[in-house]
């Protein structure tokens, strides 16, 4: 079980924005790439750190040195789109590509991370802080979180022989209320579609909704058996997202805003003339 390296992804990468109309975001690049190599659960659940699949990591890098060879580029908004070059080009060799960046800037894929991994460097660290608190207090977190979020009436009743559910509570939307059972693992691999069928099998028939709040990251199996037709659906919150939740509800998370000053020398200047 390992995930191709980065450079064995350069062609798959572009062949995925090609079949996807030239456009794509970085989730839908992950999924056609893995799709167009055949790779398998197993060979993209593999962690690299925090809540980053290796696969996920190698991406990103393969995704770095096409940018910086001109076939690729992406948008503030995480779009990743081919150029003219890109639309020229069926394929490249790789081994012409890390030469021609490796020559003009010596990056390699050992050293400083690509851009967008280096963004999720805080996600890293906040995600493996919370896979080191004992699994007691991750349940007290998620029993928090529920509650800055709105839910009421939350409950950690983790049992044995409990079927792995940990809690439950009401959500609160307008008039109507809805029980909410949940789940909370800290998980250092990835959640396979087994893990979400026996909370399926533990919720159903017990409350209206079912949530599922690992620290790890789901499988695209994962994904779609959450939501698979006939079979009451499930709310996923990965790591990624349980550490954006964390931030936005400040809890163990500081945010420090940077006051940045400009002096507008133009208004200076009309002042002076207006007042001479």
């Amino acid at each position: 079980m390992a995930a191709p390296a980065y450079d064995k992804l350069f062609n798959p990468l572009l062949l995925a924005v090609r079949e996807l109309g030239g456009s794509a975001s970085i989730e839908e690049l992950e999924e056609k790439t893995a799709s167009i190599m055949q790779l398998s659960d197993r060979d993209l659940s593999q962690i690299h750190k925090g809540n980053r699949t290796k696969f996920s990591y190698n991406l990103a890098w393969a995704r770095t040195y096409l940018k910086k060879f001109g076939v690729l580029d992406n948008s503030e908004r995480g779009v990743w789109s081919l150029t003219n070059k890109g639309q020229q080009a069926e394929t490249v060799d790789p081994a012409e590509v890390k030469r021609a960046i490796k020559g003009s800037d010596e990056t390699d894929a050992g050293a400083d991370a690509p851009e967008e991994a280096a963004q999720l460097t805080w996600e890293d660290e906040l995600l493996e802080t919370v896979k080191s608190i004992s699994p007691k207090a991750f349940e007290r977190l998620a029993q928090r979180i529920l509650r800055e979020s709105g839910f009421v009436q939350v409950e950690v009743t983790g049992r044995s022989g409990d079927g792995g559910i940990d809690g439950k509570g009401v959500i609160r939307l307008n008039l109507l209320s809805f029980h909410v059972h949940f789940q909370c693992k800290r998980y250092r691999d990835s959640v396979t579609p087994e893990k979400v069928r026996d909370f399926r099998g533990a919720m159903v028939g017990r409350s209206d909704k079912g949530l599922f709040i690992p620290t790890g990251r789901f499988t695209a199996e994962a994904k779609r058996e959450a939501n698979r037709d006939g079979a009451p659906p499930l709310e996923l919150i990965d790591g990624e997202e349980l550490a954006r939740m964390l931030k936005n509800l400040n809890l163990g998370v500081k945010t420090t805003m940077v006051e940045s000053v400009t002096i507008d020398r133009q208004w200076f200047a009309e002042f002076d003339r207006a007042n001479s």
